[in-house]
């Protein structure tokens, strides 16, 4: 199946779904293009992220150069299909478990999505059932509405997408014991940051079984994201990409924006980030005036460890955000004109708009989920956690997707994997250091801090013809198998 960029409605996304359900989640059939650059314009060094290279110099400075319309275009795969099947043998959760797994996920949507990727891991290694994950929307949303689990993803379908790999329950059910019924107890347990396997098996698992079910409460980045086990970050890949579906409605609202984005051709989408809390951590503070420096350097004090930065040398290493005024120039330096539609995320700009005029007098088509339906309907559902989701789907299927931050930025980070699995969707990823190697010869591989996340490149991929035995797609009856392994556990 080989998606048309210029539309991909919920319909479509829908039965893309679904039939990866059937594969267990096999991935794309067929992928979109991508490619590797690395542009020189204006003193800032872009690179554009996908799997082949454009046909021209790694280092161009004349816009004249670039194509855009090649930059909207799709580029081939290089022979590599999104694949999250197992590929090795993979038995069926055991019919008794060693006890309940909860957990509750802290931080925004796109932290809390990575840990119940988490979570679904950890009771696969612990043969744990598990609860469904609990989602903290009060304390980063300061949602009181009910936008948690339920709210948010299509439980039913998640609960059966991964029924070969995990099993899980809306609850912890009540036990009889002497006549009467009683509540298991979950044991508390504060999980290591970024936890090996082996601190679970020697941690948490003796606890479950003594206690019958633990809690592990805050969980967010509790499992280590770099795993030898393949079949453990295909795991992973299942869970990310085709068990965690937003609910009906939030992908209805979604749909209707990315039509009528699509009804005047392609558009881009630009996650900007010039937040308060983002330039404070930085401690990007030169470009501000002395009143606004304290306001930032009071937050900074109060929420961040203490550390001298200097901000001459953060801004020439790349790690200030990018002003509004400067990824305006960036796209203008890369050829985009204002006719260029773009669909921007962003929080509550530092600085107000005074520092969105210049990237609006380049680029006047900018659009966000209110301006593009202003209806009630999309206003009264798009708060909080649903309201992330929908940028979050309308950035997923957008034909170019920018982040303008490399530093900390759990919505971009989940967003580059999503797309990259996707069929290798375009991407500009900037780097103003100039220190990144060029790629041409296919998906780059993961060096670190990259995350497992932002690229599960080759885990997630396969090859009907490879070189390498690792990375052959997995058989076309791997649904047969774990069905009869299932069947064969009493599932």
């Amino acid at each position: 199946m080989m998606m048309n960029r210029s539309r991909l409605s919920h319909g479509r996304l829908q039965q893309h779904n679904n039939n990866n359900n059937n594969k267990v989640g096999l991935g794309v059939g067929g992928l979109l293009k991508g490619s590797i650059a690395k542009l020189s314009i204006g003193g800032v060094f872009v690179l554009v992220i996908c799997t082949l290279p454009f046909l021209f110099p790694a280092n161009i400075t004349a816009p004249s150069q670039i194509d855009v319309q090649k930059l909207w275009k799709s580029a081939d795969s290089g022979g590599w299909t999104p694949s999250s099947a197992p590929r090795s043998d993979w038995p069926a959760p055991l019919k008794e478990t060693n006890g309940y797994l909860r957990v509750r996920c802290t931080g925004d949507l796109n932290q809390q999505r990575t840990a119940i990727c988490d979570a679904v891991l950890a009771a696969r290694i612990l043969n744990a059932t598990l609860v469904l994950p609990e989602l903290d929307a009060n304390s980063f949303w300061h949602d009181d509405t009910d936008s948690g689990f339920h709210g948010i993803y299509d439980v039913e379908h998640f609960i059966q997408a991964l029924r070969y790999d995990v099993r899980i329950v809306e609850s912890i059910p009540e036990i009889k014991k002497n006549g009467e019924t009683k509540k298991i107890k979950a044991h508390q347990i504060r999980p290591l940051r970024d936890a090996s396997i082996s601190w679970y098996l020697e941690n948490v698992l003796p606890k479950m079984k003594k206690h019958g079910a633990v809690y592990l409460t805050p969980f967010s980045h509790h499992l280590a994201e770099e795993l030898d086990n393949a079949e453990y970050q295909r795991l992973r890949c299942r869970v990310n990409y085709h068990a965690l579906r937003f609910k009906p409605h939030i992908m209805k609202l979604s749909e209707s924006i990315v039509e009528k984005l699509q009804a005047q051709g392609h558009f881009m989408s630009i996650h900007l980030r010039f937040e308060k809390d983002v330039l404070a951590f930085a401690e990007c503070l030169d470009i501000f005036t002395p009143a606004k420096k304290i306001v930032l350097q009071k937050y900074r004090k109060e929420n961040f460890a203490e550390k001298k930065l200097v901000y001459k040398e953060r801004s020439a290493s790349g790690k200030c955000p990018l002003t509004p005024g400067e990824v305006g120039l960036v796209l203008r330096s890369m050829g985009f004109d204002n006719s260029a539609r773009i669909y921007l995320v962003a929080g509550e700009l530092f600085g107000g708009e005074r520092y969105m005029k210049p990237f609006r007098s380049l680029f006047p088509r900018l659009e966000n989920h209110s301006s593009v339906d202003s209806s009630e309907d999309l206003a009264a559902n798009a708060q909080g956690l649903v309201g992330s989701a929908v940028d979050y789907m309308v950035c997923l299927l957008s034909d170019i997707f920018m982040p303008t931050y490399d530093g900390p930025s759990n919505f971009a980070n989940n967003l580059l994997g999503h797309r990259l699995y996707y069929g290798f969707r375009k991407t500009i990823r900037l780097d103003r250091k100039a220190l990144a190697p060029l790629d041409f010869g296919g998906p780059h591989k993961r060096i670190s801090p990259e995350s497992f996340y932002t690229n599960p490149w080759p885990e997630c991929f396969c090859q009907t013809s490879p070189a390498d035995p690792a990375h052959q797609c997995p058989a076309g009856n791997v649904l047969e198998i774990l069905e009869r392994q299932l069947k064969k556990e009493g599932g």
